[in-house]
């Protein structure tokens, strides 16, 4: 269990950390975000609170109820995604790859769970 818990929190935080980095750093991504609707302060917004989210789901220690705000966060940023991409008429993959990261983001949080009864 601990073993599909770590692989799954770390997939998220390196597609999280990647996507923040492109949020900041990546012209085309900057620009897919304007083009979308969102003003600049969000898109920078959102890169720093995935920052925040990815260290809170990665550190040991760190209280289970703080660990649900960055689960819930992360999952809010995928349907945000899934639901601005969808109404921009993106091409489906785009869609498919945020479900994708969805589920890996609600299969960490279960075994995650999983775990915490273990104790």
């Amino acid at each position: 269990m601990k073993i599909i818990y770590w692989i799954s929190t770390v997939l998220i935080a390196i597609f999280i950390l990647w996507s923040a980095y492109t949020y900041l750093f990546n012209k085309t991504t900057i620009d897919g975000v304007r083009e979308l609707g969102f003003p600049d302060h969000f898109r920078v917004q959102l890169a720093i609170l995935k920052i925040v989210a990815v260290v809170i789901l990665l550190v040991p220690g760190i209280p289970i109820q703080i660990k649900e705000w960055g689960y819930a966060g992360i999952g809010l940023f995928l349907i945000t995604a899934i639901v601005a991409h969808t109404a921009h008429k993106d091409p489906i993959i785009i869609t498919v790859i945020n479900l994708i990261i969805l589920s890996i983001l609600i299969t960490s949080n279960i075994y995650l769970h999983k775990l915490l009864v273990l104790k």
